[in-house]
């Protein structure tokens, strides 16, 4: 986004963030270059998975055998950022013939930046979108390793089964939920109203829920009016049944389409 026509467009306007923290700060120096105050609330906190954990084993399995798949997928920018620290150390010379696959511009991103060259849909950021490219029509007789946090959705995997293919999972990380106090959520949340909230996945939709009422739903009923911007329309269902009734579908999960859609006058909010 340029922000030469577009200072101060945010001016006085609160804006939620609530990344992970360690993946905030771009999206935070976004919202103040536009005049915004970006109030960080991560959602989510990522922990690498090490090798004393259950998963560690099954994934080892996975990276040693590495060079008999056809293709890897990361699902996210977590995923390629520690999948690949995880794969040179098991593979200092990457395999060759190894079709790399990320979900999102920003997965693959981060890929490039770590010296593996990768793609993904141009239809869109989604397991969906993925699944829908002609390169994924054809996979009888494929191994691919899905490279992950730990839980998630299993479509990607039970749409390759389905199409003939033999589907590995490796869990590079875990998704926690963060520990707040009450005196904590009440600043953040209440104190001073909120203009906007950024929400990039379901999971984080569904923490933020848990937080709220663990200490005293009542209490936060307000937000359910506050503009909610999420990056797909699959994410707003979720966030409809939960009781927003001001969401706004940006156009991806990206820090530029996230903070595109809090803009004044923009035009793709939804009332539930």
């Amino acid at each position: 986004m340029s922000t030469q026509n577009a200072v101060n467009s945010l001016q006085g306007l609160r804006i939620l963030v609530t990344r992970a923290e360690h993946q905030s700060q771009a999206q935070q120096a976004l919202i103040q270059a536009l005049g915004g105050e970006a109030v960080c609330l991560p959602l989510i906190e990522i922990e690498p998975v090490s090798d004393s954990d259950s998963a560690y084993a099954d994934l080892k399995y996975c990276l040693l055998d590495l060079d008999l798949y056809q293709k890897v997928i990361f699902v996210s920018p977590n995923a390629a950022k520690l999948g690949v620290e995880l794969i040179e150390d098991f593979w200092p010379q990457l395999p060759l013939g190894i079709d790399w696959v990320g979900i999102g511009r920003q997965t693959v991103k981060q890929l490039e930046q770590q010296g593996i060259c990768a793609w993904s849909s141009e239809q869109g950021y989604d397991s969906e979108a993925l699944l829908s490219s002609d390169r994924f029509q054809q996979v009888d007789g494929q191994r691919i390793l899905i490279l992950r946090g730990n839980g998630g959705r299993d479509l990607m995997r039970s749409t390759l089964t389905a199409r003939g293919a033999r589907v590995d999972y490796g869990t590079v990380y875990y998704r926690r939920l963060p520990s707040y106090s009450e005196q904590t959520l009440k600043q953040k949340l209440l104190d001073e109203p909120l203009s906007a909230l950024l929400i990039t996945s379901g999971e984080g939709l569904l923490n933020l829920q848990t937080l709220m009422t663990t200490h005293s739903a009542d209490r936060y009923q307000p937000l359910l009016n506050t503009r909610l911007i999420v990056p797909s329309e699959r994410i707003a269902v979720i966030a409809r049944e939960l009781g927003y009734r001001r969401v706004r579908v940006a156009q991806g999960p990206d820090d530029d389409s996230m903070v595109r859609a809090t803009l004044p006058g923009n035009d793709l909010e939804q009332l539930a």
